[in-house]
């Protein structure tokens, strides 16, 4: 799957622009050729004047919220990419030597040519949240951009900076000066329901503003790869290169959501399936910003995985609810609390926790140093466990930083002793055993299970393994549901086919 986001770059709006107007021309070039019969009166039935316009859509609610949505225009300088590079003047060729001029010349050691730059311009939407002048945006949309100017509903355009972004869930926070702005009404995202009415108002391919309409088509989905943090709004409401950083609306005109990406098999156009950030999210990161400069997130310190059947059947689970504590990193706030690998953890703070992506999403949320309480199982019993929060490390979404072989040890898989020195080439430390995943088969279970070469196996079904001998006897035991855990790039996680 391919996710576009959508701020339109020149070159698009070139292109759309010529489309429209070669649309224009054979609209113009079909509507001429009539036939027109002269000295024919029809009669048809006029709406009454006094009766006023009938509404049946949603005419009132957008009129009242276009001007609170944006155009946002960006710059910024960038290196050629076409340009050729000499190391030497002697790697001119003679036919440009004649235009650099002696200084250039074959036996000259005169400057070279340097790469040139140029400046690339793009296009987004943004939304007015406050009447000082706060505009809601994507922080894809004002990235690198050394000027950045909002147009707004009336036509005027104002230079606006940057007060603070957030790569992580993709917002960033605009300023213009001035007051009395016109400003939309905020909703609650966490009301939003599947099916209900959703508007897309933005500026796709900078044509002017535009507003779209379809129904919610899903919440609170994630694991998609846009951002690292992702709880979107999913939306068929048809939303096209340009309308990043606009509005989602509900039916009553308030805000809930920030328009982000859409779902692209190449096209780069609508196919049905949009994102927006919700707007408690944006909120949220929002006011970190304005506060603190920066948005500041909790920290648990585990690594976690969602709950497969494999292995809720390998680890006899009563069934898939909960999220499985992979690895649980050193002197973090989770292991000086207690939490073990393998815990599976319910709730926090009374809030179920049905997968991964909502635990993140969950404790992200949180303020450094307050305390929440996990609900988990640990070998079948429930436990209650208190963990005060620390503050998310800058590198926290990095990974932690005798001779053998059993070609059959596992089917689809080759695996060898773990030695110094392939211990040194994975980037682990000595002091890691196991086996190491020397090669595997695509088609084998064990691949669609998620174990990859380099992956090293510690222990089977809780069993610690340290040679392939002792892999080969735990794996004899194990049967047919094997509970692998392994080590990838230093951090661990349990597969299970």
């Amino acid at each position: 799957m391919n996710f576009q986001k959508f701020n339109a770059r020149s070159k698009v709006l070139a292109g759309a622009a010529a489309l429209l107007l070669g649309l224009a021309g054979w609209g113009v070039a079909r509507a001429s050729q009539k036939f027109f019969t002269p000295g024919v009166h029809i009669s048809m039935k006029m709406a009454d004047p006094a009766e006023g316009p009938s509404r049946t859509g949603f005419a009132p609610v957008v009129k009242s919220v276009l001007p609170d949505v944006v155009n946002i225009s960006t710059s910024k300088v960038v290196k050629a990419s076409n340009q050729r590079q000499f190391e030497s003047p002697d790697d001119i060729p003679p036919f440009f030597q004649q235009f650099f001029g002696q200084q250039f010349g074959p036996n000259s050691n005169g400057p070279m040519p340097r790469q040139r730059s140029e400046r690339e311009d793009s296009l987004g939407s943004g939304v007015i949240v406050s009447p000082d002048g706060y505009i809601l945006t994507n922080n894809h949309v004002i990235d690198g951009a050394t000027d950045v100017r909002v147009t707004f509903a009336d036509k005027r355009q104002l230079k606006a900076t940057v007060v603070g972004a957030d790569p992580k869930t993709d917002i960033a926070v605009l300023k213009v000066e001035g007051s009395d702005f016109p400003a939309i009404t905020v909703g609650d995202s966490s009301k939003v329901q599947v099916g209900d009415y959703a508007l897309a108002i933005g500026d796709p391919f900078g044509v002017g503003q535009t507003v779209t309409m379809g129904i919610i088509s899903a919440t609170n989905r994630g694991n998609l790869g846009i951002e690292d943090y992702e709880d979107f709004i999913q939306t068929d409401a048809p939303i096209n290169p340009g309308n990043s950083g606009g509005a989602l609306i509900n039916d009553r005109g308030e805000l809930v959501g920030i328009n982000t990406a859409i779902l692209s098999h190449g096209s780069g156009g609508n196919e049905g399936i949009g994102f927006a950030i919700p707007v408690n999210l944006a909120r949220n990161v929002m006011t970190q910003i304005l506060d603190h400069g920066k948005v500041n997130r909790a920290y648990l310190g585990i690594i976690v995985q969602d709950i497969t059947p494999g292995i809720s059947k390998a680890m006899n689970l009563k069934d898939m609810k909960g999220v499985l504590v992979g690895d649980v990193n050193p002197s973090g706030p989770a292991q000086k609390a207690g939490l073990q690998r393998g815990d599976v953890i319910l709730q926090v703070n009374g809030k179920p926790m049905d997968d991964s992506r909502a635990l993140r999403m969950t404790i992200s949320l949180m303020n450094p140093d307050s305390t929440v309480d996990l609900k988990l199982v640990r070998n079948g019993s429930p436990m209650d466990v208190n963990v005060k929060l620390g503050e998310l490390p800058t590198d926290a979404e990095q990974a932690k930083t005798e001779d053998g072989s059993s070609q059959k040890a596992l089917e689809g898989a080759t695996v060898e002793n773990l030695t110094a020195q392939s211990a040194r080439q994975l980037g682990l430390p000595a002091s890691i055993s196991g086996v190491v995943v020397t090669d595997i088969d695509p088609s084998s279970a064990l691949a669609a299970a998620g174990l990859r070469p380099g992956d090293v196996i510690q222990e089977v079904n809780h069993q610690p393994v340290k040679s392939v001998a002792q892999f080969e006897e735990a794996m004899h035991k194990a049967g047919s549901n094997p509970l692998l855990l392994v080590n990838r790039k230093g951090s661990t996680l349990f597969l299970a086919e």
